[in-house]
């Protein structure tokens, strides 16, 4: 839904979030990392190079193809709607800033299986930082609850908002142990796919201290987007 050609008359609604994303997205190609990787839920866990593309075809927008900026032949062929969205807000940021920052960090991304247990996520999240002498930069895509009113994508349910609310606190304090402490049971209830992604963000940044804002929160349409920016 951030990207105008797939949201279509949804699009004015839904620039606040748009907005914000790409703030937060300025925001860290002004710290210059080495690598920006963009991290998303999926069906299993998988890493994704610099030449990865793909586009919106089967969201009804074909002629909208992204990628990492690396492209070659033997880049896969097609990204999961995450790094999708991910590579989408990277090129709009560099598009529409007066002095593009970033332009030829090198990007990548990595999936997290939905299912995968708080644990595993915390571990992945380690390892995605532990080269001392690297400074990346992560982008985290994930939804809140599908299931915040009765015209959500899973229909409502009472527990929805105190779930976001609890996520949204957490991400506007960096609070990692409070991101660590999701319930994967409840957020499969709540069809909340930014679970195991905020996981693997809490096992990244654990153990250090960080600026935090909250640029957004709401639920249009019935489902928990968030947008925050952590510096070290």
């Amino acid at each position: 839904m951030l990207v105008p050609e797939i949201a279509q008359g949804a699009a004015p609604e839904l620039e606040p979030v748009r907005a914000a994303s790409l703030a937060a997205i300025g925001r860290l190609c002004v710290a210059k990392p080495s690598a920006v990787l963009v991290l998303g839920a999926g069906p299993e866990t998988r890493r994704y190079a610099a030449s990865s593309f793909g586009d919106f075809g089967r969201f009804g927008a074909v002629d909208v193809r992204v990628g990492f900026g690396r492209h070659n032949c033997a880049g896969a062929s097609q990204m999961p709607l995450p790094l999708l969205v991910g590579a989408w807000l990277l090129g709009e940021s560099t598009r529409q800033a007066e002095t593009p920052s970033g332009r030829d960090t090198l990007r990548l991304g990595t999936v997290v299986a939905v299912d995968s247990p708080p644990g595993e996520c915390a571990a992945l999240g380690r390892r995605l930082v532990d080269d001392p002498e690297s400074r990346v930069g992560l982008l985290v895509m994930g939804d809140g609850s599908a299931r915040r009113t009765d015209k959500a994508p899973g229909h409502h349910d009472g527990r929805a908002a105190g779930f976001d609310e609890g996520v949204a606190a957490a991400l506007a304090a960096a609070d990692t142990d409070a991101l660590s402490r999701l319930d994967p049971g409840l957020a499969a209830e709540l069809m909340a796919a930014g679970r195991a992604p905020w996981q693997v963000l809490a096992g990244a940044a654990e153990g250090r201290a960080w600026r935090s804002e909250l640029l957004y929160a709401d639920a249009p349409y019935g489902v928990g987007y968030f947008v925050a920016s952590w510096a070290a």
